[in-house]
């Protein structure tokens, strides 16, 4: 009996981070792969998301940086005005996102990836199907599948968009125009990063939050001293508990405002702009998911800790899905190493992801980061294990470094068990937040514990004293 032939060991659907690590790792160990992409190389993350938003806090970080005269003042620097061209901004946004965007696709090609432009489907267990934008569609035959086709912005029902006077993160990465007065609808991540560049900016920014409290998906400690400087000492007017049950565009754009909980209409606004930062939703629907069988959670593919599709839990063979579309952690760093562990699995080495061990970070001046558990999830395991859960605080005030930056507004949180020392998880707010996180990461991915923790030598004087001063303090309450 002849051994099947397919036209590729491997179709990736999708070449956002995911799926670019995904076809690269299994292009590297020799597999004949094929990526297939409807729109631009990179996905989300390099066109629309976190590549082109961080140059734009970048620049603008350096804008609110010469512009605190006071803060200045206090080193003996006196800085003329701050001029700056918003169009020069966002064309560093937009540079560098094509040079990402080449560097990426050079980086596929070298590796032998074979690119299909086109929108993908599934037409069988190991069947793929491209149309192109011209209408020529064609079936392709891949020993294994891999999704990862990402997420879109979620507009919420009764706000309609225009693109340019009310938009999503999509558009607001052009920074086409700075409104004088824009409305944020959502406190997570991505509202607090464009609250961050708007007022730097010069743009008074409205946040409404529907939850109970502006910044919703952070530990409440770290809420509680990110909120008073990157909301309460800014132009920020921010509201929580209120819905913007409906939202128009035009000049100005309407914002009829609603009491969350009865739905009785509040006010009305009338801005300048609105941004829509209310969460991502998973890009599933051209798949063709329905064809195996394959049942979505509010559009996100259920996986397991192997990225293998599940159907009533169990696994389709040789089909998998990594990233946004998976609903796990939508962070580009997680789908690019669920796109190598799918890899790995496919390749017969067995391999399982970590969530715990995934830090994310908001990149606000000064930043906010986190790894593991929250507070509230670590009781409750340790509720259920039956341990004594630890918490300690580190403060930058007590950190050379950041006084000599004159940035010592900061903290640290440490969450970790009083029996065997296990760090658990860590909330950081304060200046490079997104690095110091790295360190507490890979102790979680290891399991290590505090006393060892402890023992290690950092350099001084530097912000990771901050995380080490964490460590003694919890090593102590062991003994």
């Amino acid at each position: 009996m002849s051994e099947v032939r397919f036209d590729f060991d491997l179709i990736v659907i999708g070449a956002g981070y995911g799926g670019f690590d995904a076809a690269k790792h299994a292009a590297d160990h020799g597999l004949k792969v094929a990526i297939v992409e409807s729109r631009e190389m990179g996905g989300t993350c390099v066109n629309r998301g976190c590549v082109p938003s961080k140059a734009l806090l970048a620049a603008s970080g350096k804008v609110r940086e010469l512009a605190n005269a006071e803060h200045l003042s206090k080193f003996g620097i006196h800085s003329a005005p701050v001029r700056f061209e918003r169009q020069k901004i966002a064309d560093h946004a937009n540079k560098l996102v094509a040079t990402i965007r080449t560097n990426l696709t050079k980086t596929l090609e070298r590796a032998g990836v074979t690119i299909l432009q086109g929108q993908g489907r599934l037409e069988g267990s190991q069947m793929v199907g491209v149309r192109n934008k011209n209408g020529v569609d064609k079936v392709y035959s891949s020993k294994d599948v891999i999704l990862a086709t990402g997420s879109d912005p979620f507009v919420p029902p009764g706000i309609e968009t225009d693109g340019h006077t009310v938009f999503t993160s999509d558009e607001a990465v052009n920074l086409e125009w700075l409104p004088r007065w824009i409305a944020i609808i959502g406190s997570g991540y991505i509202g607090l990063e464009f609250a961050d560049v708007y007022t730097a900016l010069g743009c008074e920014v409205t946040m409404i939050e529907a939850l109970e409290r502006v910044m919703p998906t952070f530990d409440p400690d770290i809420t509680k001293i990110a909120a008073r400087h990157l909301i309460d000492g800014r132009d920020i007017d921010a509201r929580s508990g209120v819905l913007a049950s409906k939202v128009t565009p035009g000049c100005p754009v309407k914002i009829e405002l609603s009491d969350v909980k009865t739905r009785e209409p509040l006010e009305e606004l009338e801005v300048d702009a609105v941004l829509v930062a209310t969460g991502r939703v998973p890009t599933s629907k051209e798949l063709n998911l329905e064809l195996l069988g394959i049942k979505t959670q509010r559009g996100f593919v259920e996986i397991d800790e192997s990225m293998r599709v599940l159907v009533d839990n169990k696994p389709i063979p040789h089909l998998w899905a990594v990233g946004d579309l998976t609903g796990k952690l939508m962070l580009a760093h997680t789908a690019a190493a669920q796109g190598t562990i799918a890899v790995e699995n496919i390749l017969g080495i067995e391999k399982k992801i970590d969530y715990r061990s995934i830090p994310a970070a908001t990149f606000t001046h000064p930043e906010i980061s986190s790894v593991g558990l929250s507070e509230e999830e670590a009781k409750q395991l340790a509720s259920e294990e039956g341990f004594v859960l630890g918490t300690v605080r580190s403060y930058f005030k007590a950190n050379s470094k950041a006084l000599a930056e004159l940035e010592s507004d900061g903290l640290m949180k440490l969450l970790f068990r009083k029996d065997n020392g296990e760090v658990l998880g860590a909330h950081i707010y304060g200046l490079h937040a997104a690095d110091l996180i790295q360190e507490v990461a890979n102790a979680v991915a290891r399991r290590l514990n505090v006393v060892q923790l402890a023992a290690e030598v950092h350099t001084h004087p530097t912000l990771s004293e901050v995380v080490e001063v964490a460590y003694k303090q919890a090593a102590h309450q062991l003994k």
